[in-house]
């Protein structure tokens, strides 16, 4: 059991259930040309945000965290007419990747990608007056995470869903120990999910290929929930 393994049985799922998506694999390459890191979701992570945001109907969804555009684009397609998705980004050399992959795909008419630290730009959504929203995917720097969770549950509707990935960090999560900043931005959000009586979450663990992590969805109290 390991990582070859893991990246087998990845391949074996998505040649089944994913569809060729030539625009995809643009994007991919072109945040690679950019000399982006690697370290967006898989394809079949991409499906799952995709069927998250249809199961949930979303038509507005919150991204923390926006790289080269590939998890944004995901989430986009699952839209209805009408639908928006704000991405922020601090680094803008990742925004304007992500800018001209989202045009790529078709969609510049729905994805606004902001740029800033999200701690800067997050308040400035609240102060603009925007509607709640349906679904927010947090996959920025894990020290933050805690305060990006806090703003992602005051920015939601009720019933919303909130989605963090690499949660589990190759297992070192449980490691009382670590000093490693993204552990303990972890460790800190899930210490919060514990005392936040407004989600119900849970935390799913992942292998594939890009190794053992995991990802937190957490409900908002609403709508019957």
């Amino acid at each position: 059991m390991g990582k070859r393994l893991w990246t087998e049985v990845e391949r074996y799922f998505d040649g089944l259930l994913l569809p060729a998506d030539p625009v995809m694999d643009e994007v991919l390459k072109a945040s690679s040309s950019a000399g982006l890191s690697p370290i967006n979701v898989t394809p079949s992570q991409g499906r799952l945000l995709w069927i998250l945001a249809r199961v949930q109907s979303s038509r507005r969804i919150l991204e923390i965290g926006t790289l080269g555009g590939y998890s944004a684009i995901w989430l986009a397609r699952a839209l209805p007419a009408g639908g928006r998705l704000i991405t922020l980004e601090a680094d803008p050399k990742a925004a304007k990747v992500a800018r001209a992959n989202v045009k790529l795909a078709g969609l510049a008419h729905v994805v606004e990608v902001r740029l800033g630290a999200a701690l800067d730009t997050l308040p400035k959504l609240e102060a603009g007056g925007e509607r709640p929203f349906d679904l927010t995917f947090i996959d920025a720097d894990k020290p933050n995470n805690p305060e990006y969770f806090e703003w992602a549950l005051k920015l939601s509707r009720p019933g919303g869903l909130i989605v963090v990935d690499n949660v589990v960090r190759e297992g070192e999560v449980v490691d009382r120990a670590s000093r490693d900043p993204s552990v303990l931005g972890v460790r800190r959000l899930a210490e919060l999910l514990h005392e936040e009586g407004r989600v119900s979450a849970t935390t799913i663990q992942t292998v594939g290929s890009k190794g053992y992590d995991g990802f937190t969805i957490a409900l908002v109290a609403g709508d019957g929930t």
